[in-house]
């Protein structure tokens, strides 16, 4: 997420009475956490697993536990504990400010939108033309909703991201300060939830579908005109390509991509990427004839093992009854 203002190193590294390396003059834009980082934003590292990663990635700021040298484009900030400074950071310069009413003064309203009773829309928040907003709807702070969209009864739109990490004293939060923005067309059905981003944006892409019940995490981007229905559960930082189906029940894990024009029938659980254009099922999913194709060899296999070794499935299912 971008600061209002662009913040020299001295000035962020006092913040948070850190020390540093690099001129203090060194500008920096923003903050970001490790995937979604760009040339001018500050990350943080505390594990040597992701040292180098986190030092070659397109941040120009480090925070990180530990002496070292970094390229001459970035600049390092040594802490103690670089995820509580980060979200030091975080708090400081995207501060939760409460809202004292059910639609802010700073919100923007477009001509033509309906806004049904019980909808709670926070701070800075930009609702497109011709908009439908279902009685119980909260659109929490900076979330940015196009035009022509429609959202049903008790959906959260822009609710913190679930990222936390474990210590020993218990787990610690990671505070968001990303956004969601749904695009034009969209529509979303009744008690949805859409995490914004950690630091960077969640975005459901024009004319996607979303059916009740569908879970999106954060940093999430998905396509044009996919259909996502009831009871999907999609992990952070996946990105889901234009004109996706993803049938009922269907999980996805984290950080990975789904490609274009793929179809992922219901009950499904998606853990690794999946290229475009093909019909998935199982869990682990698997390209779906392969996985009909091995359920029906399934239920043969008692037939087969008695070819094979006659009287062996025999004694299977008698040392089962026994036990």
């Amino acid at each position: 997420m971008k600061f209002n203002a662009p913040q020299s190193l001295k000035s962020i590294a006092g913040i948070i009475s850190c020390k540093y390396s690099g001129d203090d003059a060194f500008i920096l834009d923003g903050l970001n956490e490790i995937h979604m980082v760009t040339k001018g934003d500050i990350t943080f590292v505390d594990h040597p697993k992701y040292y180098d990663r986190a030092i070659n990635s397109g941040a120009s700021a480090v925070i990180i536990n530990k002496q070292m040298s970094c390229p001459p484009d970035k600049v390092l900030i040594f802490s103690d504990d670089p995820f509580s400074d980060y979200v030091s950071l975080v708090r400081h310069f995207f501060p939760f400010s409460p809202c004292s009413k059910n639609i802010s003064d700073s919100a923007a309203i477009g001509e033509g939108t309906i806004i049904q009773p019980g909808v709670f829309i926070g701070n800075h928040v930009s609702v497109g033309k011709n908009c439908i907003i279902h009685s119980n709807v909260s659109i929490n702070d900076y979330s940015i909703i196009g035009d022509h969209v429609i959202i049903s009864s008790n959906t959260v739109i822009g609710a913190d991201a679930y990222y936390y990490q474990r210590k020993p004293e218990g787990y610690k939060r990671l505070e968001s300060c990303g956004r969601v923005v749904i695009e034009d067309h969209v529509e979303i059905g009744a008690n949805c939830t859409i995490d914004r981003g950690v630091s960077s944006d969640t975005i459901i892409g024009r004319g996607t579908k979303l059916d009740n019940l569908v879970m999106v995490g954060h940093d999430t981007r998905i396509g044009k005109n996919c259909l996502i229905v009831s009871q999907v559960g999609i992990a952070g930082v996946v990105v889901i390509e234009d004109d996706v189906i993803l049938w009922g029940q269907v999980g996805i894990q984290k950080d990975l991509t789904i490609g274009k024009g793929a179809v992922v029938l219901g009950q499904s659980g998606v853990v690794k990427s999946l290229k475009g254009n093909t019909v998935y099922f199982g869990s682990p999913v698997r390209e779906a004839r392969e996985k009909m194709k091995e359920l029906a060899l399934i239920k043969h296999l008692p037939e087969i093992i008695e070819i094979l070794k006659p009287g062996i499935f025999k004694k299977i299912s008698e040392s089962v009854t026994e036990e």
